[in-house]
């Protein structure tokens, strides 16, 4: 099994960015060393729970063979 680049910094920006959002504020007055260690290993949960998580959705959607046109098409009208 090999890693993807790509999927992987896709979703190390996106944890990045929640990571910011909402951790990083909330510690932001209490930096020590101890904490510091905690909220990167933090980063690291949220990037690998984002990256297995789009691994999963998107190869099971390259496995079964959906494609947008597929899914979008079921939902327009008959008219």
């Amino acid at each position: 099994m090999t890693i993807d680049r790509l999927r992987l910094a896709e979703a190390a920006t996106e944890a990045a960015l929640v990571f910011g959002a909402v951790i990083v504020p909330a510690a932001a007055r209490l930096m020590d060393p101890g904490l510091l260690v905690i909220l990167g290993a933090t980063a690291v949960m949220l990037t690998s729970g984002v990256y297995a998580l789009h691994a999963v959705t998107f190869d099971c959607f390259r496995l079964t063979g959906q494609r947008a046109e597929r899914i979008f098409a079921s939902t327009k009208g008959e008219d």
